[in-house]
């Protein structure tokens, strides 16, 4: 069977879905870094946000792997970029990236109480705590496995395993959104239900919803 350009299995209209499992950066939430590196940048030695990015980047995937923890992640962009802002003033920019997807928020509001919600991110605790502070719709979801804590990332099939375990989810029986093609092509693989999220089709997520036997109301126009 084929659908918005995608193979799905034969049994796809067969499934029973018990579960949503959601990805947060560019799902949920869209961001966009720049507005961060921007702010630091007027704040450091390195001038150009690209070079900001180069050097914050290892640190950064090693903090959100769960390598090294929030002191030593702070301390090392400090040192790398000889940041003169303060400590508040850094959390604020790098907090500061996300926008809320409403449509993605209004299909939670749908699911939510029928279904069990949960999130698989690849995230630090930072961003982490900062928007379930910021954003109600996270009181909608049960847990989350996020790869700061579970010291393993996306694409890497650890993190789903973990999340399986932390949550007792079946993946032929749960309904995974991400938007990066590598996370989904090792969801498919350990036998998730998965679909490639952009939220400029965010129309084609609510058919494959649908198509795999789960009832949500008709967007009115």
């Amino acid at each position: 069977m084929e659908t918005n350009g995608e193979l799905f299995p034969t049994a796809y209209h067969f499934l029973m879905i018990r579960a949503f499992l959601f990805d947060i950066g560019n799902v949920l939430l869209k961001f966009d870094f720049s507005l961060c590196l921007r702010a630091v940048a007027e704040l450091s030695e390195v001038a150009d946000e690209a070079e900001v990015l180069a050097r914050i980047d290892r640190i950064k995937w090693n903090y959100e792997d769960g390598q090294i923890d929030r002191a030593a992640f702070l301390s090392s962009v400090f040192e790398v970029l000889q940041y003169r802002g303060d400590e508040p003033k850094f959390i604020a920019a790098w907090e500061d990236i996300f926008t809320p997807n409403e449509p993605m928020f209004e299909l939670v509001e749908q699911l939510a109480g029928k279904f069990p919600l949960y999130l698989l991110s690849n995230t630090s605790e930072i961003h982490r705590d900062h928007v379930f502070r910021a954003y109600s719709v996270f009181a909608r979801f049960t847990g989350g496995t996020y790869s700061y804590s579970a010291r393993t990332s996306k694409p890497g099939a650890a993190i789903y395993e973990a999340a399986c375990r932390d949550h007792g989810l079946e993946p032929a029986s749960t309904f995974f959104i991400d938007d990066l093609l590598p996370n989904i092509e090792t969801a498919r693989r350990l036998g998730f239900v998965a679909h490639h999220y952009h939220h400029d089709r965010h129309d084609a997520l609510l058919d494959d919803v649908r198509l795999a036997g789960v009832d949500l109301p008709q967007r009115v126009l």
